[in-house]
């Protein structure tokens, strides 16, 4: 048995395995259902209750899959480039960070000009966090699947730190939280008396400013003959050292946005649990969605709609809500699966 691969896979081909994998993920959360002692189906359609049911549970499953929509664009967009950044999560919290720092009194600006200042240092200090495993690989071969992934950690160490020193809100009564944000410094809510913000529009248009830079632009194809094949490309004249550099730029920032989005949007100041794991997640969302940015905002509310309604469905039902995690990681090895069989078929010799 060999794999042969297909040169020009069709659509049916493209679209068919996939959908496969997700009806199999759906089966085996059903087998999963019937040995917590559920009915299958009832668990099934309490998700859907539980994400979309109602206009409060569609809101909170958008206001979920916000910081994911963050995440998964920015794994998307290194992955293309064959850039494999493991430290969304690390990223998402630099760009928590300087929200705090400087959405809390350092600057007494006006609302607007101050989101858009503090949201364009959150991209800074996302992407600066990236570009140095990004110069490690390129001048000296550092893999950065390690380097990025062992960032997580250290950046998690450094906020406990500061939320236990300097950060600490000498009024939040012992608990290690930062001080909140300035009311100038939050983003609006979408609609009065929920908690669905202004960071959910923000994620779509960076959802389409990325699919436009990805198809409308040379550095989108540059990322893109990198992500292929990186000699080719290099011998073809791309700056493939340079491309990468850009890549982590873009990628981290879009993680940072993240971290400005829960703060600024949800959260109103800084915990040690902003992120329940947005940033690993959103390699989940990427590859659910192909690594399509426009994808990743379906694959995102598809995610989130899977937590916000086993959730709801745990209570219900009295069924673990780690189906949930059990169903995204079955999906996501399936899935792999299944972009393996579009673009090779199994021979036997």
């Amino acid at each position: 048995m060999r794999l042969e691969p297909i040169a020009n896979p069709g659509l049916v081909r493209r679209l068919g395995f996939p959908a496969v994998a997700l009806a199999v993920t759906v089966v085996i959360g059903s087998a999963l259902a019937m040995l917590a002692g559920a009915d299958p189906f009832a668990t099934l359609g309490l998700i859907v209750k539980g994400a979309v049911g109602s206009r409060f549970a569609a809101l909170e499953t958008l206001n979920r899959a916000t910081p994911l929509i963050f995440t998964g664009l920015s794994v998307a967009v290194a992955f293309r480039a064959k850039l494999w950044n493991i430290g969304a999560e690390a990223q998402l919290y630099a760009g928590a960070l300087v929200t705090v720092l400087l959405g809390t009194g350092a600057l007494a600006w006006p609302a607007l000009p101050l989101l858009a200042v503090i949201a364009l240092a959150a991209m800074l200090a996302g992407a600066v966090l990236l570009l140095g495993p990004v110069v490690m690989k390129t001048r000296a071969g550092v893999d950065e699947v390690v380097t990025t992934l062992l960032i997580n950690f250290i950046m998690l160490l450094v906020i406990s730190m500061l939320l236990e020193g300097p950060l600490k809100d000498p009024m939040g009564m012992g608990w290690p939280k930062s001080a909140p944000l300035q009311k100038a410094a939050r983003l609006p809510r979408l609609f009065e008396g929920l908690r669905l913000h202004w960071g959910f529009g923000l994620a779509l248009i960076s959802a389409l400013v990325v699919w436009v830079i990805q198809t409308r632009t040379t550095l989108g194809y540059e990322i893109r003959a990198v992500g292929q094949n990186a000699q080719a490309a290099r011998f073809a004249g791309i700056p493939v050292n340079r491309v990468l550099l850009k890549t982590a730029f873009l990628s981290g920032g879009l993680a940072g946005l993240a971290g400005f989005s829960e703060v600024a949007g949800l959260k109103g100041n800084l915990t040690l649990d902003l992120s329940p794991g947005f940033g690993y997640t959103g390699i989940i969302v990427a590859m659910l969605a192909l690594l399509h940015p426009l994808g990743v905002v379906l694959s995102a509310l598809f995610v989130a709609g899977v937590f916000v309604g086993s959730d709801s469905m745990s209570r219900a039902a009295g069924v673990p809500t780690y189906i949930a995690d059990i169903l995204l990681a079955t999906a996501l090895l399936l899935m792999v699966l299944a972009l393996l069989l579009t673009r090779f078929r199994v021979v036997r010799d």
